[in-house]
């Protein structure tokens, strides 16, 4: 088996687009199906104007804690679960890596462990220095294998995102 490495889009402005389009999509489906107390926001780099990406679609689903369970369930009827991601009692993934672009949908509770995604895009859409920074460590990492991407971008995440 080849290993998975980290590739940018070669055309960063259509892949945000294409990421765009399907996100309103996707919302449209995930708002009829889930409770009106959930927020369904766009996140990841496609989110974030100007950012290099891989081209993939990644939404995140933020759930008051008493309807986690029960919207965990409705996901899990409406996309695979994705087995290269821990599954804790306030965050979980899913995948539809057929659609295009490849769509990531994360649960997690308000407030809970892994309730940072949201935080990362107002980072990178407010500080156009921080932008840059994680731009640098895309083209630096473009080609090489995605575990060693996904430590740089651990580190880095765990610089620029204020304590809450």
């Amino acid at each position: 088996m080849q290993e998975e490495r980290y590739i940018s889009a070669p055309d960063t402005e259509a892949a945000h687009v294409r990421a765009a389009a399907l996100f309103d999509r996707v919302r449209a489906r995930l708002q009829a199906a889930l409770p009106a107390s959930v927020i369904i926001q766009h996140v990841g780099a496609t989110a974030v104007p100007g950012c290099l990406t891989k081209g993939d679609l990644d939404i995140v689903v933020r759930v008051p804690d008493v309807d986690f369970a029960r919207v965990d369930s409705i996901l899990q009827g409406m996309f695979s679960r994705n087995p290269g991601s821990v599954r804790l009692a306030d965050f979980a993934a899913f995948e539809d890596p057929g659609s295009d672009p490849p769509l990531g949908v994360q649960l997690t509770t308000i407030g809970g462990t892994f309730d940072n995604f949201h935080r990362l895009v107002d980072v990178l859409r407010n500080e156009p220095a921080a932008l840059a920074q994680y731009n640098s460590l895309k083209r630096a990492y473009d080609g090489r294998p995605m575990d060693e991407y996904r430590a740089a971008k651990d580190r880095f995440l765990a610089a620029v995102l204020p304590p809450r």
